[in-house]
């Protein structure tokens, strides 16, 4: 397949991620091309403004754990990038305002008050590393140095008061400031139109945007803009891929949504490892019940996609501790129909996403999204189901530690007896799950067992004292610990230790 389908397809979900309606990311990038064109960039520069233009925001659900914390809706803070100017006071203020959102007053006091002591820090951090992750990702899908390059830069602005502020003017590469420009004129134009776009780039340039780079938009911005509203979005980006485009071979598919998967699941504490680790099981199982090859490839290949729809979905859901309300329930169950929505358009993820949107249904008639029952579930579906209930329950979840595998099977064979779940399906999984590898006794860059513990903790989102207390250590040395772990691989973020855990197997 065309890795720009894939990525295309990833983009959905950083819309919703962001608030924004799907296809956001899609008129953005066809803006940054007309653009590029009117500029006469040849093919390899444009294919480099157009895979940053689909990625630029693509690490930005990495701390969305944290977003939630501060702010009580990841996707409610990062709505508001495009209503003010970066930096600006008013910009900072209507953040404040959010911090503790959806909670009593006094755990909006204790929050605001523990904001006030680190959160600027930890937030000027989250948009540093955004840039960071979204470089990695394209390193890991196989993309060129320069849109690796151009996407470290994406956060950067003209007058140098961006992210991580080491770049400006023209020290920042003209992809990422063409993807920059492009993605608020997309907004503004949805929103009030050619005169609000222009009107946005004018007030902007110098500062935030290239100037020369506001002059050509606004010599001619309908042209640029024009017909967004009615083009037939997906094909005219997947059309639009420069030069021949970027080809997958099967294991660089395989290789391709391992990446994306992983990324996905950064997007939780408690969700890190997961897709892969379902891909893993529910592959497992089909071999076992000796399944056609297309169809055990199939499954494994909707196992590490099935949990892109969570990223449409706050981290205020995910990550509360206690039971859900009906509307956040309600958001809960369109997760798997939001999977099928991203990967509907792609006639090579178009299947993967069809077994993915009933990985949660029941035989009984109770599961989501649609309640369907019975033999209306597809085989690879119920499979992969198991797979992911099996895997979730041996994982920890906000409102309870992980459960052992004896306890998860008995829970499963219970679900059987109820009539929900697919009895050969459960007796496939625990197969599978029975005859894993174990884990591995000494860790990769040189780590010791116990910093693998300290980074597994690290890596759910634990504080150094809530570390300390679990590993019965003091916290000073769990920090020491922590600055040892991230010395060894090479990062300063969680984000980036979650991300070594999750590929080195170790959660």
């Amino acid at each position: 397949m065309r890795l720009a389908e894939l990525v295309a397809a990833l983009s959905l979900g950083v819309d919703l991620g962001f608030g924004q309606p799907m296809e956001h990311v899609l008129r953005q990038c066809l803006i940054a091309l007309r653009l590029a064109e009117r500029l006469g960039l040849d093919d390899d520069t444009r294919m480099v403004v157009y895979y940053t233009a689909l990625l630029v925001n693509v690490g930005c659900h990495s701390d969305a754990h944290e977003q939630a914390k501060w702010f009580g809706d990841d996707i409610t803070l990062k709505s508001g990038k495009y209503a003010y100017e970066q930096r600006s006071l008013a910009g900072a203020a209507a953040t404040l305002r959010l911090i503790g959102s959806g909670n009593p007053p006094l755990h909006r006091f204790r929050v605001g008050l523990e904001f006030t002591l680190g959160g600027f820090r930890d937030l000027n951090g989250m948009i540093n590393s955004h840039s960071a992750l979204a470089r990695e990702l394209a390193r890991r899908l196989g993309l060129p140095d320069a849109v690796q390059e151009a996407l470290a830069g994406s956060y950067e602005q003209w007058d140098g008061r961006g992210w991580p502020g080491e770049l400006k003017g023209d020290a920042v590469p003209l992809p990422s400031r063409l993807a920059q420009l492009s993605e608020y004129v997309e907004v503004a134009h949805r929103i009030g139109g050619t005169g609000a776009a222009t009107a946005l780039v004018r007030r902007r340039a110098g500062t935030q945007f290239d100037p020369g780079l506001a002059v050509e938009f606004c010599r001619e911005p309908e042209e640029i803009v024009g017909g967004l509203d009615t083009a037939r979005t997906w094909e005219a980006v997947i059309g639009a891929e420069p030069a021949l485009g970027v080809w997958l071979g099967e294991e660089e598919f395989d290789a391709a949504l391992l990446a994306v998967a992983d990324f996905v699941d950064l997007k939780s504490p408690y969700t890190l490892g997961h897709g892969r680790a379902v891909g893993a099981l529910a592959e497992a199982a089909a071999l076992g019940l000796r399944m056609d090859p297309a169809e055990v490839t199939t499954l494994r290949r909707a196992g590490l996609v099935h949990g892109l729809g969570r990223l449409g979905v706050s981290n205020a859901i995910w990550d509360k501790p206690g039971p859900l309300g009906a509307g956040e329930w309600e958001r809960v169950r369109l997760q798997p129909y939001l999977t099928e929505r991203m990967l509907r358009q792609s006639p090579a993820l178009a299947p993967l996403g069809a077994v993915a949107v009933q990985y949660r249904e029941r035989l009984d008639g109770s599961g989501y999204p649609r309640g369907l029952a019975g033999g209306a579930i597809s085989r690879p579906s119920r499979i992969l189901g198991v797979a992911d209930a099996y895997q979730s329950m041996i994982e920890p979840r906000p409102h309870r530690a992980a459960l052992q595998a004896a306890e998860a099977a008995a829970q499963l064979h219970a679900e059987v007896a109820a009539g929900c779940l697919d009895g050969e399906a459960v007796a496939a999984v625990l197969a599978a799950a029975g005859h894993r590898t174990p884990r591995r006794s000494a860790g990769p860059a040189g780590l010791t067992t116990r910093e693998i513990d300290v980074l597994r903790l690290l890596a759910r989102g634990c504080s150094s004292k809530e570390i300390a207390a679990q590993l019965v250590i003091s916290p000073k040395t769990a920090r020491n610990h922590i600055e040892h772990i991230y010395a060894k691989i090479g990062t300063s973020t969680r984000a980036s230790a979650c991300l070594f855990a999750v590929q080195n197997g170790l959660l």
